[in-house]
C-alpha cells in the first residue's frame, strides 16, 4: 500500500495507459493508494490488481481525481477489490475522465461527501458502475456505465456518519446495456442489487434524473424503492428508509426489462409481470407526512417529458406472500398522478481554492476553475508592473 499523508500534493503520470501502479501479489496493506492529506491530486495513471480498494482518499479537502484508471485485469470475481475510486467523508471533490474496471462493490463511489461532481467518466463491468452513498450536493453527468450488475446508484445507508443522502443530479450519462453477473460477495449491499439494473435510487431525498439515455438494462432501467426492500433490519433510529422528492424527467428510454433476475427481479416479475416497464416505483410513503391524503408537493415522484417510457407503482408495502399466492396484487401504470414539474435543483460548484502565493506556482494544480484576472495566478514578481516572472 503507498500512503500520501500530507497536504498539497499532486501525484501525476504520463497517461493511464503509461504510466501503471500493479499490485499483482500484493501481500501488504488494504489499498493500493491511501490518501488523507487535503488539495489533493491524483492524475494521468493507472492503480491495477490491488488486494482491496485502488484508490482511497479518506476525511480530505479538495480532492481530484483525473484521468485515473483503477482496473482489476482478471475475470470477475468477489475477491477483486470492493472500489476502484473511493472518495470517503470527503468535501469538494471532483472526478473527471476516469474509468473503472472490475470492481466487486462500486467501480467509482463516492461515500459521506459534500460537494461533488463525477464527469466525463466510464465505469464497466464492475458490480455497481458508479454509487453515489450518503452524499449531499452532487452532479453526475456526461459519463458511461455499461457491463456492470448496476449501472447508477444513489443510495443511503443506515449506521453511517453522514445521513440523509440529497441533492443529487444524475444527467447527460449513458446507461446501458448493465447486465454482468453480480459478483460481489455475499452480504454486501450491492449483492442485491438484480444484474440487469440501469438506475436505482434507495431511500435518498431530493434526487434529480434527467437528460439521460437508458437502454437495454435487462431488470429493469430504472427503480425508485425504499430500503426496507433489501430485508435488512435498521438498528438506527434517525434513518429515513424512504425517498422523497425525486425527480425523473426528459430522459430516453429503450429496450430492457425483458429478463428481469435477481430476487427482486423475479419478484417484480410475478408481481408487475414481464417485460417490466421502464420505470418501477415501490410506491411507499411516510404516512405522517400526509396531508389530506397526499405528500406535500416538494415530497411527491415527478415524472415528465420521458416520451413514451412505460411505468408501474408496485405498492411494495401491500405485497403479502397471500396476496402473490392469490395474484391479487394491485399495479398502478398511470402516470397522471406524478406528471407535474418541479423546481430544478441547483448546480453543484465546487470552491475555488486560494491564489497561490509568489513563486508557489505548484498550488494551481489544485485549482477548480481558471482566475479571471492575470494578476490572480500570481506568476510575476510584485504587483506585476515589471513584467518579471517568479522564479521557475
Amino acid at each position: 500500500q503507498l500512503d500520501l499523508a500530507t497536504d498539497v500534493i499532486t501525484l501525476r503520470g504520463a497517461g493511464s495507459e503509461q504510466t501503471i501502479l500493479s499490485f499483482v501479489g500484493q501481500h501488504s496493506g488494504s489499498q493500493g493508494i491511501q490518501a488523507t492529506g487535503d488539495n489533493l491530486v491524483i492524475e494521468s495513471l493507472a492503480v491495477e490488481d490491488t488486494a482491496g480498494n485502488a484508490i482511497k482518499v479518506l476525511g480530505a479537502r479538495n480532492v481530484t481525481l483525473r484521468n485515473v484508471r483503477a482496473e482489476w485485469t482478471g475475470p470477475a470475481s468477489p475477491t477483486n477489490g470492493a472500489y476502484g475510486l473511493y472518495p470517503v467523508q470527503c468535501q469538494n471533490v471532483l472526478i473527471e475522465k476516469c474509468t473503472a474496471i472490475g470492481a466487486s462493490d462500486a467501480g467509482i463511489y463516492v461515500g459521506q461527501c459534500r460537494q461533488v461532481i463525477v464527469r466525463n467518466c466510464r465505469a464497466e463491468r464492475n458490480v455497481a458502475g458508479f454509487e453515489i452513498e450518503n452524499t449531499v450536493d452532487a452532479d453526475a453527468y456526461d459519463n458511461i456505465a455499461t457491463q456492470n450488475a448496476g449501472g447508477f446508484l444513489v443510495f443511503d445507508l443506515p449506521g453511517l456518519q453522514l445521513k440523509a443522502c440529497r441533492n443529487v443530479r444524475v444527467f447527460r450519462n449513458r446507461v446501458f446495456e448493465n447486465n454482468h453477473d453480480n459478483f460481489a460477495p455475499p452480504g454486501n449491499t450491492v449483492a442485491q442489487i438484480p444484474p440487469g439494473t440501469g438506475v436505482m435510487v434507495m431511500a435518498s431525498d431530493y434526487v434529480e434524473i434527467f437528460d439521460n439515455h437508458i437502454a437495454d438494462n435487462q431488470t429493469a432501467n430504472m427503480t425508485l424503492v425504499n430500503y426496507g426492500i433489501t430485508g435488512k433490519k435498521v438498528g438506527d433510529t434517525r434513518f429515513d428508509l424512504i425517498s422523497e422528492g425525486i425527480t425523473v424527467r426528459d430522459n430516453r428510454f429503450s429496450g430492457g426489462g425483458d429478463k428481469p433476475r435477481g430476487n427482486l427481479g423475479g419478484l417484480l416479475a410475478r408481481v408487475v409481470g414481464a417485460p417490466l416497464p421502464d420505470i418501477l416505483y415501490d410506491g411507499v410513503v411516510t404516512p405522517q407526512k400526509l396531508v389530506n391524503g397526499r405528500l406535500p408537493y416538494e415530497l411527491r415522484l415527478a415524472i415528465t417529458g420521458n416520451g413514451d417510457a412505460t411505468f408501474a407503482n408496485f405498492h411494495w408495502a401491500e405485497i403479502t406472500p397471500a396476496k402473490l399466492a392469490a395474484g391479487d396484487v394491485a399495479v398502478d401504470r398511470d402516470l397522471a398522478p406524478y406528471s407535474h414539474r418541479r423546481e430544478p435543483l441547483p448546480r453543484v460548484q465546487l470552491a475555488e481554492h486560494a491564489p497561490p502565493t509568489s513563486g508557489d506556482l505548484g498550488a494551481t494544480a489544485i485549482y477548480r476553475a481558471a482566475p479571471q484576472q492575470l494578476s490572480e495566478w500570481g506568476l510575476f514578481k510584485g504587483d506585476g508592473s515589471t513584467q518579471e516572472p517568479v522564479d521557475g
